[in-house]
C-alpha cells in the first residue's frame, strides 16, 4: 500500500467534475483524509498499471455509484500539504470532466455524502466551502461541458 502521509515521494491521483443535465456538478464529502469532511470532487490514487481515464471511471464508480466516461483533461494540479515543516501530502491530480453514462447517484467507498452543487453555490454562496483551487477545476470542466453540450445536435 502507497504512504500517503509523509510520502516519499508525490503520489498521482485523479478528479472527476461531473455534469449533470442541469447544470449542476457533483461534489462528495471526504470520509477520509486528507481533508476527510470537506466537500471536493471525486477522485483518488491512480492504481499501479492503471490509466489515467481508467482510474478516473474506478473513482467515481467506487465513490459516487455512476459510471461516467471522461471526455477531456481540465487541468493538472499540485496539492502539498505541509505540516510543522514537513510535506504531511503531496498529491499530483489530474482532473477531468466527465459525462454519466448510467448509475444512480450515491455516497460509498470513501464518499460520506454526495450532493449536486449550482453554479450559483459554487460561485456566491459556497455552503460547501470548497477551496479556491477545486472551484478553479469545476469552472472549467463546468464551462467545457456547457461548450461541448451546446455543440452537440
Amino acid at each position: 500500500m502507497t504512504q500517503r502521509e509523509f510520502p516519499a515521494t508525490p503520489l498521482l491521483g485523479v478528479g472527476a467534475v461531473i455534469v449533470n443535465s442541469q447544470g449542476q456538478v457533483l461534489l462528495i464529502r471526504r470520509g477520509s483524509e486528507p481533508r476527510k469532511g470537506h466537500w471536493s470532487i471525486p477522485g483518488g490514487l491512480v492504481e499501479l498499471g492503471e490509466s489515467l481515464t481508467d482510474a478516473v471511471r474506478r473513482e467515481a464508480l467506487e465513490e459516487t455509484g455512476l459510471t461516467v466516461e471522461p471526455v477531456t483533461l481540465i487541468e493538472v494540479v499540485d496539492r502539498i500539504f505541509v505540516e510543522e515543516g514537513r510535506v504531511r501530502y503531496h498529491y499530483v491530480i489530474v482532473d477531468y470532466w466527465c459525462r454519466i453514462r448510467s448509475g444512480q447517484p450515491q455516497a460509498s467507498s470513501d464518499a460520506e455524502a454526495i450532493c449536486w452543487a449550482s453554479p450559483h453555490e459554487w460561485h456566491h454562496s459556497n455552503p460547501y466551502a470548497l477551496e479556491p483551487i477545486t472551484i478553479q477545476v469545476i469552472e472549467k470542466g463546468w464551462q467545457m461541458a456547457l461548450s461541448v453540450d451546446a455543440t452537440t445536435p
